[in-house]
């Protein structure tokens, strides 16, 4: 990379040049700068001692360190945990308050901590609970983290965390040849290198570097595509751009599907979801995608693009096997559009953790019930087969039928002909396939009025 990345590295101004385009901000920090007290314990994203702020124009948000490559930050602001800290020393208040309230053991994940409650400090987030779930911490317990940042939060925010959105607006960074700025320049260049690898949020191709320690060259970053980042509402649905992040994704569709909004409350960590984009997680086409189940459930479409020519098909015929999508050399995301539609999405995750952990099993149902008929079932599932897929002959064996519990068992023994599940690390073959049946009685009850949830459940 000969090119100039310019950044603002707490509060100063930085120009680089002559480093690897897929080098991580994380190993750079500590190799080149001396800057140690943002952590490596993962390197893939998982366990949050890398987390740091990273400010645009958008505003600022906690990220992790070790899957962020140096070009991403082209025109940004960087805070690390040395930097959250005033110009005279002073401590920030979520900094005081993890001393006063004893919110650190070893202090290996402390620097995450205290960048991931600075951030939500910035911001005024006070679910602390979701702030933290990227953030692991074996020694301390979360009682006391949680704690400081309840203290924390009253307090104003420091006149010098307030700065890096008005510098960066001065800074002055010059575009990146490899970094378009439209869809029409992705266009233009894609179709011209269709052996690139296009490198939206990182979240995913960060550890084919960091992990699989591949060259990807040649490579695009497609942070600066603005007209890819737009969410838009009309007769026919929400349209949504393929570099929309999964936080603004999860903003945007709550009010029309909350079951989806809360599983991508739990979908990996909040520095993933601030990283991570929509186009993103339906490109890399994984069988264990949470998005897609719930896209295809929903009858999204999916707007393609190669040059100057447009498709769109629907979603659920973009994946044709594993590692197998329906796109062509030099063609990418544009975007989905999710129609208008009365709300009957269900979302159900199942893994070992409840939080930041790859799903088992994850079942998104929508069925529509006219006078007590079932008139349309869309069950999809990921977890169950090599690509997102769904349950056609569960869902035969429902349309035409009464809404009963007896329909509903009926239908679930047609999963078996649906599905072959794998046995791994994460489940047994027939645990997936009696779980995944199990969702759609879930549902059933839910529809019926019982309480199903056990995080509701009180005695």
């Amino acid at each position: 990379m000969s090119e100039e990345v310019s950044f603002l590295l707490n509060g100063q101004p930085v120009r680089i040049s002559g480093q690897p385009a897929t080098r991580t901000l994380l190993d750079w920090l500590r190799e080149d700068r001396g800057l140690t007290g943002t952590k490596e314990g993962c390197n893939e994203g998982d366990c949050g001692a890398c987390t740091i702020i990273l400010t645009d124009a958008r505003g600022s948000r906690a990220v992790n360190g070790c899957i962020l490559f140096l070009p991403q930050l082209n025109g940004k602001a960087v805070r690390t945990v040395e930097g959250i800290s005033g110009p005279g020393g002073e401590m920030h208040p979520v900094q005081a308050a993890m001393v006063e309230h004893h919110g650190s053991q070893c202090g290996f994940c402390t620097p995450g901590i205290v960048a991931s409650l600075a951030a939500a400090h910035s911001n005024g987030e006070t679910a602390f609970d979701d702030v933290l779930a990227g953030n692991l911490c074996r020694c301390t317990g979360y009682a006391p983290i949680i704690r400081a940042a309840e203290a924390a939060a009253a307090e104003p925010v420091p006149a010098w965390m307030q700065t890096d959105r008005e510098a960066v607006a001065a800074l002055g960074a010059s575009p990146l040849p490899f970094a378009p700025t439209s869809a029409d320049d992705l266009a233009i260049w894609y179709a011209e290198t269709p052996d690139a690898t296009l490198i939206a949020g990182a979240t995913d191709v960060g550890l084919w570097v960091t992990k699989a320690l591949r060259d990807l060259a040649p490579v695009a970053f497609l942070g600066g595509c603005e007209d890819l980042k737009t969410i838009s509402e009309d007769a026919s649905g929400m349209h949504v751009g393929a570099m929309v992040s999964l936080t603004e994704l999860h903003a945007a569709i709550a009010p029309r599907h909350p079951s989806f909004a809360e599983m991508l409350r739990r979908f990996a960590s909040t520095q993933v979801r601030n990283a991570a984009t929509i186009g993103g997680n339906i490109a890399n086409g994984s069988p264990i995608g949470d998005a897609p189940p719930a896209l295809i459930a929903l009858g999204a479409q999916l707007h393609l693009r190669k040059g100057d020519t447009r498709r769109t098909i629907p979603l659920e015929s973009f994946f044709l096997d594993y590692g197998k999508q329906d796109r062509a050399p030099g063609e990418f995301v544009e975007g989905i559009t999710i129609p208008d539609q009365p709300d009957r999405l269900r979302c159900y995750k199942l893994s070992k953790r409840f939080d930041q952990d790859i799903s088992a099993v994850c079942g998104c149902l929508s069925i529509t019930v006219e006078n007590g008929t079932v008139t349309e079932a869309k069950l999809a599932y990921g977890g169950m087969a090599g690509i997102p897929k769904r349950a056609s002959n569960a869902e035969a064996a429902l349309v035409g039928q009464s809404w009963t519990e007896d329909t509903v068992r009926t239908a679930m023994a047609a999963y078996a002909a649906d599905f072959t599940p794998l046995t791994d690390m994460r489940a047994s073959a027939e645990y997936r396939l009696e779980t995944a049946a199990n969702m759609l009685l879930r549902y059933f009850h839910e529809d019926q009025g019982v309480a199903t949830n056990v995080l509701e459940v009180s005695a």
